[in-house]
């Protein structure tokens, strides 16, 4: 669970209520916020704008992706860089082929696909172009969940004055009622409202988030990548830790157990 997104989330929905009973009706000006049809037309229309522009599988995605928003995993740079250090060091020691039986224990499914394939014996070049190649295509998936928050985003605030527009038009149809025109008013300017959450309070904090996971996996691929081409090119375990560790911002590196293989001659 990602507390950040949690507290985000839900500490913006209570800065809203808690404006909102700090008004001069207090609790009962909740009432004045709630509207069936500003509703319907906002999120239904810019759900439904998203839909006519995209597949039935990647709006089915988008909607999904919004639990990796709650629910991501952290990317460790540090634990990856580890496990390619050990992996190095049972090369060195038992020469490639051994790396066969550690994949076997290996959770990492990007990372195991590329130790099968150095055991394989494929080129190096080869392995890069596979794993790239990969890459691209996890980080296009990516970005297309990215792409629907960003698009529903966008909806919602567009929605929100199309409905503004259509609750202004059949107010000014009832100009002779001079004691409704507030209200009608504010009922109006609801549907701006809910599309202005709609943007602000879900889709770019869940689209911000999505990036930033995507980027965290991005770079821990790519340390995977350098890391399995150095086992494969029989680099020293010491060296290829400062290497993969370059990929880290200073803070972040810190000393690795990979320096005991690295002291083998």
């Amino acid at each position: 669970m990602d507390l950040a997104t949690l507290i985000g989330v839900v500490a913006g929905l209570a800065f809203m209520f808690v404006s909102i009973l700090l008004g001069q009706d207090g609790a009962g000006g909740i009432k004045y916020f709630l509207d069936a049809p500003s509703a319907m037309i906002t999120f239904g229309g810019a759900f439904a704008a998203i839909f006519g522009g995209t597949s039935i599988k990647d709006f089915v995605g988008g909607l999904k992706s919004a639990k990796i928003a709650f629910m991501h995993g952290s990317e460790d740079p540090g634990a990856i860089i580890q496990k390619i250090i050990d992996l190095s060091n049972v090369a060195r020691k038992e020469g490639l082929l051994s790396l066969e039986e550690a994949a076997s224990g290996l959770d990492d499914v990007f990372l195991q696909k590329g130790v099968m394939l150095i055991v394989d014996g494929t080129d190096p070049d080869l392995v890069r172009g596979i794993l790239e190649t990969e890459l691209i295509s996890i980080d296009e998936r990516h970005k297309t969940n990215i792409s629907f928050w960003e698009d529903l985003g966008g909806m919602g605030p567009a929605w929100g004055m199309i409905g503004t527009l259509l609750g202004l038009v059949m107010m000014l149809y009832h100009m002779d009622d001079v004691a409704a025109l507030g209200p009608n008013m504010a009922v109006a300017l609801i549907t701006t409202f809910y599309g202005s959450v709609l943007a602000n309070w879900i889709c770019a904090p869940f689209a911000s988030k999505l990036k930033k996971v995507n980027g965290a996996e991005m770079k821990v691929k790519e340390i995977t990548i350098e890391g399995l081409l150095s086992i494969q090119a029989g680099e020293n375990p010491r060296v290829i830790e400062e290497k993969l560790k370059s990929f880290l911002a200073p803070g972040d590196r810190g000393s690795s157990s990979g320096e005991e293989g690295g002291g083998e001659e």
